[in-house]
């Protein structure tokens, strides 16, 4: 089946996740470029990222503290500055291009707000964590992306910077993946065996409208 339906993981995908690495930095009081370094660390290590906030203060509960970010004054946040510079013309040429566009990723209700100011007017579909009570890597999130695209899984691809919370759980429900190396994930996990396994490997989300042509005209 060609591919019909592109869906975007949103962190380190579309939206370039380095200025908010720093304001949790400064919320826990750590240097930034200490923080980033462990951060690193914990992710080659094939741990879960949220272990590198235990380690500069043990009990640390993120949501709770996101919580208290917001009461503060100082809520987790992003916005068109934030996004890569290739996601506005990509998703415009997607689009031009004929091809169902989504956004899903592990987002809050808060995340999810700004994603609708941002793109409503640019996909067909806006989804999160929060919204749909699955996060990723768990069959059902990937289940329920499928259920809200208008085609099937082999036609979906989907596009995102993990090895792990993007790529095998996409390919495990039957979709086509797009591997972008960037961000911490992109770059450390780029060389993991599997990442062979990916539809496509890629440097910037421009380089999809040709990729996903070719493809297409292959298959056809």
């Amino acid at each position: 089946m060609t591919i019909q339906a592109v869906v975007f993981d949103v962190g380190e995908c579309l939206v370039d996740e380095t200025r908010e690495y720093g304001t949790w930095a400064d919320w826990l009081g750590v240097p930034r470029h200490t923080f980033v370094s462990q951060f690193g660390a914990v992710i080659a290590q094939g741990r879960d990222y949220r272990e590198t906030f235990q380690i500069f203060r043990p009990g640390f509960d993120l949501y709770e503290e996101r919580e208290r970010r917001a009461a503060a004054g100082l809520p987790e946040s992003f916005g068109e500055e934030d996004l890569y510079p290739d996601v506005r013309p990509a998703l415009a040429k997607l689009r031009a291009d004929g091809l169902w566009l989504a956004i899903a990723g592990n987002q809050t209700v808060r995340a999810g707000r700004i994603l609708r100011e941002l793109f409503t007017a640019d996909v067909d579909l806006i989804g999160t964590s929060d919204d749909w009570g699955a996060s990723k890597p768990d069959r059902l999130f990937f289940d329920r992306v499928s259920e809200v695209t208008p085609v099937e899984p082999e036609g979906i691809l989907y596009v995102g910077d993990r090895l792990d919370n993007d790529v095998l759980p996409a390919l495990a429900a039957g979709m086509r993946t797009a591997l972008i190396r960037r961000g911490p994930w992109g770059w450390i996990q780029q060389d993991d065996p599997a990442a062979a396994g990916s539809t496509f490997r890629i440097d910037s989300l421009l380089e999809l409208p040709d990729r996903i042509t070719e493809f297409n005209a292959e298959g056809s």
